[in-house]
C-alpha cells in the first residue's frame, strides 16, 4: 500500500486449495475458523454508535501517501449498525497545506477533491505474529482503493515490512508482503486475483472474509478460507540493515480506503459516496 507496483520484482501466484484451512479447530459462526491453540487477545466488534473507539483507533490526516486524491480526515469513519463505515466523498475542501508553485503533490494542490478515512492503531496496539481476521464488504467500482494492512514498528519503509492482508484496485483483489532489498527499493511478493475469477456477479455486494497467519516461521494470507499468499520469513531479511527482520517485530494495523492516485483508478465516472464496512476486526495469538 506505501508504494506502487512499479518496484516490483516478481509476482506469485498462489493456487487455491480445498481444504486450505483443514486441522483448524475453533470455528466462528460467521464462516472462518481459528487455528489450534490460538486465543483472541484484541478485537474490535464495532458495536456502537458514532465516533470509532479511541482507545483502538487514531486516524491519518490530510494527503498522505501515493498521490492519492483524498483527503484524510476522522469524521468520514462512523460505526452504525454493528459495522465501522469508512465513507469516502466527492466533496472539495480547500487544502491548508497550499503552497503555491510547490512540486510536492501534497503541497501543490489547492483544494482536495475527495475525502475519506484511515483508522490505525499505530501508538495504540501492536503485536508480534498471530491470527488476523477482518470481516468486510469493499467497494469495487472505478478508482475506489480500500485496503486493511500492516506496518512494523520500527525502521522507515520498506525497511519495516509491510504487509497488505486486503488490497483492492483495477479489478483486483491483492494480498502482498514486502520488505526492503539492498538497493533500498521495496521486495514484494504478491498475488493479484481479478474478482472475474470468483465467477459470482454479487461478489462486491457480499462479505468477505480476509485472513493472516503470522508466525516466525512465514506469513500465509487468505480469502474466505482460500490461500492467497505465502512468505517463507528465512528469505525476508535486511541486507541494508545487518540482516534485520521485519517480520521478527511487532506491527500495527491501517484499515483505510484511498481514491485515485498511482494505482488506484480512475473515479471520475463512480457514483459518490463509496463505503467501506467492517463487520469486526479479530487478533489471535498463540496460548502459552
Amino acid at each position: 500500500m506505501v508504494t506502487r507496483r512499479s518496484a516490483l520484482k516478481r509476482v506469485m501466484t498462489v493456487a487455491a486449495a480445498a481444504g486450505a484451512w483443514g486441522g483448524f479447530a475453533e470455528a466462528d459462526a460467521k464462516g472462518y475458523t481459528v487455528p489450534e491453540g490460538y486465543s483472541l487477545v484484541w478485537h474490535d466488534e464495532f458495536n456502537i454508535a458514532g465516533a470509532p473507539d479511541p482507545r483502538n483507533w487514531t486516524y491519518e490526516h490530510g494527503f498522505v501517501r501515493n498521490e492519492e486524491f483524498q483527503w484524510y480526515q476522522a469524521q468520514n469513519a462512523i460505526c452504525a449498525g454493528g459495522k465501522l463505515i469508512i465513507e469516502s466523498r466527492r466533496e472539495k475542501l480547500p487544502n491548508p497545506d497550499y503552497r503555491p508553485g510547490s512540486k510536492d503533490w501534497r503541497f501543490g494542490r489547492q483544494t482536495a477533491e475527495y475525502t475519506s478515512a484511515s483508522l490505525t492503531t499505530r501508538g495504540l496496539h501492536n503485536w508480534q505474529y498471530g491470527y488476523f481476521v477482518m470481516r468486510g464488504r469493499i467497494d469495487t467500482r472505478p478508482g475506489i482503493w480500500p485496503a486493511w494492512w500492516t506496518l512494523g514498528i520500527s525502521k522507515p519503509w520498506p525497511a519495516c515490512g509491510e504487509i497488505d492482508i486486503m488490497e483492492y484496485y483495477v479489478g483486483h483483489v491483492n494480498a502482498n508482503v514486502a520488505w526492503q532489498k539492498a538497493d533500498g527499493s521495496a521486495d514484494w511478493v504478491t498475488t493479484f486475483k481479478p474478482i472475474a475469477e470468483f465467477q459470482n456477479p454479487h461478489w462486491s455486494n457480499e462479505f468477505h472474509i480476509w485472513a493472516m497467519e503470522w508466525t516466525p516461521a512465514h506469513i500465509h494470507l487468505y480469502l474466505d478460507g482460500a490461500l492467497m499468499t505465502s512468505v517463507d520469513l528465512s528469505r525476508t531479511h535486511d541486507p541494508r540493515y545487518d540482516g534485520f527482520n521485519p517480520f521478527h517485530q511487532p506491527a500495527f494495523m491501517i484499515l483505510n480506503q484511498a481514491i485515485g492516485g498511482q494505482s488506484g483508478g480512475n473515479p471520475e465516472h463512480t457514483k459518490f459516496p463509496s463505503r467501506f464496512e467492517v463487520d469486526y476486526v479479530r487478533v489471535y495469538q498463540r496460548r502459552s
